[in-house]
C-alpha cells in the first residue's frame, strides 16, 4: 500500500502592495510644508520682536493675527469654492510673497521693529490666512483618490507637526543671525517655492461653476446648513470644538505651568512638549504607511481616551520623567485622533463645498481654543495648574466616550462622499449614498450652494 505525502504548503505570496500617493499630491505637499515652515519661523520672529515691548504688545500682535483668521474664515471658504481653490491660494501666497519682501526691505538694517510695522504684518498674515486654510485643507480630497486619502492625511499632519517642531529652532537661528529682516527674507523665500508648486500642480475638474449665486455671504451659510443637517459632519465638528477646547491648551498653556508650579527648568519643559510632537509623529507616520483603523470614528474616540490617559498623568507626575511619559500619551492620542476625524470631515463633505467645510473645521477649532485658553488660565492662577489639567482629562475622556456612544461616528467609515455627475446644479454631489445625506447635498447646492 503506498501513501501520498501531503503537499507542502508554498510559501505564502504576499498580499497586494498598498497603492502609492499620487506624484501630484506629494509634489503640492512639499511645497506646502516648506510654506509651514517658513510661517513658523516668522511667526517666532514677530512673536520675539514684539515681545521687546512687553507682554500686552506681544498679546496684541497674537491677537492680530487670530481676530481676521478667525471672523473671516467662513467667507474665505466660500470664496475658495466659488473660484476654486488653487485660484485662491495663488493669489494669497502671492500677497505674501509681497508683503514678506516688503516686511524684510523695512526693517534691513535698522535696530528696531516698529510697533505698528509689527501688527500690520500679524494683521496681513491673519487675513491671508483665512482666505489660505480652507483652500489648502481641501487640496488632499482634490488630489488624492478616496481610499487614500487617510494616509495622505496623515502624512500632511506629520509633515506639519515637524514644522512646528522645527520651526522655531530655525526661526531663532535667524532672528540671532539676521534679525526680522532674516526670518521674515526666509518665509519670503517659502512662498515663492510654494508658488511655483502650484504653478504645476493643477487638481482635475477643479473649475468654476455656473450654479445660482447667492452672494458669498449667502455661500459661507450654505456650507453652515449643510454641516449642521449632516449627521456626520455635524457630530464630528462638534467633537473636534470639544477636542480643541480640552487638548490643544494642555501642552500649549498648562504644560509650562506645571513645570514652573514644579520648579522645572525651562529645558525640562522643552522635553515635555517635545514628548507630545514625538507621539503625534509616531502615529501620523504609522497611519500614513499603514493606513488608518477601518472604523475611522472608533478611532477618533479611542484617540480622545488615550489622550485622557496622558493628560491625567501629567497632571499627577511630580517628576520629569512621568510628565514626557503622560504629554507622549497625549500626543499619541491626538494623533489617532486628528488622523482618523480628518479624513470622516473631509471625505464626508461634497465636493461642491469642499472649502466652506473646512473653513468651519477652522472656526470651530479656533473659538474654543480662544475660549478654554482664558478660562484655563485664570483657574490655573486661583488654584494651581493640577486642577485645570485634570479638568482637561475628564473633558477629553467625556467626548471620546460620548463619539463613542453616537451612532454617526461610531460606525463610520472613511469612503467616497462624491462621483462625477453631469454638468449642472448637482455636479460634483454624490449619485449614491446614503438617501439622506444625497437628498441634503443636492437641496444645498440647488439653493445656490456654489461650486468650485
Amino acid at each position: 500500500m503506498t501513501t501520498t505525502a501531503p503537499p507542502r504548503p508554498g510559501p505564502s505570496r504576499p498580499g497586494p502592495p498598498r497603492p502609492y500617493l499620487p506624484r501630484p499630491y506629494l509634489f503640492w505637499l512639499a511645497g506646502a510644508q516648506t510654506g509651514l515652515l517658513g510661517d513658523a519661523v516668522l511667526g517666532f520672529a514677530l512673536g520675539w520682536a514684539a515681545s521687546g515691548y512687553g507682554g500686552g504688545a506681544a498679546g496684541l500682535v497674537l491677537t492680530a493675527i487670530t481676530v481676521p483668521r478667525t471672523t473671516l474664515v467662513l467667507l474665505g471658504g466660500a470664496v475658495a469654492d466659488r473660484f476654486g481653490a488653487r485660484r485662491v491660494m495663488l493669489a494669497g501666497d502671492a500677497v505674501m510673497l509681497a508683503a514678506t519682501v516688503a516686511l524684510t526691505l523695512a526693517v534691513a538694517g535698522s535696530r528696531g521693529t516698529p510697533l505698528w510695522l509689527l501688527v500690520a504684518a500679524a494683521a496681513v498674515t491673519g487675513t491671508v490666512d483665512a482666505f489660505h486654510l480652507p483652500a489648502s485643507g481641501s487640496m488632499p480630497r482634490r488630489l488624492v483618490p478616496a481610499d487614500r486619502l487617510p494616509r495622505a492625511l496623515a502624512l500632511r499632519q506629520a509633515g506639519g507637526q515637524a514644522a512646528v517642531l522645527f520651526g522655531a529652532p530655525l526661526g531663532g537661528l535667524l532672528v540671532a543671525a539676521g534679525g526680522l529682516a532674516g526670518a521674515a527674507a526666509a518665509d519670503a523665500v517659502s512662498f515663492g517655492v510654494v508658488l511655483l508648486v502650484l504653478l504645476k500642480v493643477r487638481p482635475e475638474g477643479e473649475r468654476p461653476g455656473a450654479l445660482r449665486r447667492a452672494g458669498l455671504l449667502g455661500e459661507a451659510a450654505a456650507g453652515v446648513r449643510l454641516a449642521v443637517g449632516d449627521p456626520l459632519l455635524r457630530a464630528a465638528l462638534l467633537l473636534t470644538g470639544a477636542a480643541a477646547g480640552a487638548l490643544l491648551p494642555v501642552v500649549s498653556l498648562l504644560g509650562p505651568l506645571l513645570a514652573r508650579a514644579h520648579g522645572w527648568a525651562a529645558g525640562t519643559a522643552g522635553l515635555v512638549a517635545g514628548g507630545q510632537a514625538v507621539g503625534v509623529l509616531a502615529v501620523a507616520a504609522l497611519v500614513a504607511w499603514r493606513g488608518g483603523l477601518p472604523r475611522a470614528g472608533t478611532g477618533a474616540a479611542a484617540g480622545l481616551c488615550t489622550a485622557s490617559a496622558g493628560i491625567g498623568l501629567l497632571a499627577l507626575s511630580v517628576g520629569p520623567v512621568g510628565a514626557v511619559a503622560g504629554s507622549t500619551v497625549t500626543g499619541i492620542g491626538s494623533g489617532l485622533f486628528a488622523s482618523h476625524l480628518g479624513p470622516l470631515v473631509l471625505g464626508g463633505a461634497p465636493a461642491s463645498h469642499l472649502s466652506r467645510i473646512q473653513a468651519l473645521l477652522t472656526l470651530v477649532q479656533s473659538l474654543p481654543l480662544v475660549l478654554s485658553t482664558g478660562l484655563l488660565g485664570l483657574l490655573a492662577d486661583a488654584a494651581g495648574a493640577a486642577l485645570p489639567t485634570l479638568l482637561c482629562a475628564l473633558a477629553t475622556a467625556a467626548a471620546g466616550l460620548t463619539a463613542l456612544a453616537t451612532p454617526a461616528l461610531r460606525r463610520a467609515r472613511p469612503g467616497p462622499a462624491a462621483t462625477v455627475c453631469p454638468p449642472g446644479p448637482e455636479a460634483h454631489l454624490p449619485a449614491s449614498g446614503p438617501p439622506g445625506r444625497v437628498r441634503r447635498w443636492r437641496r444645498a447646492a440647488a439653493s445656490g450652494g456654489g461650486d468650485e
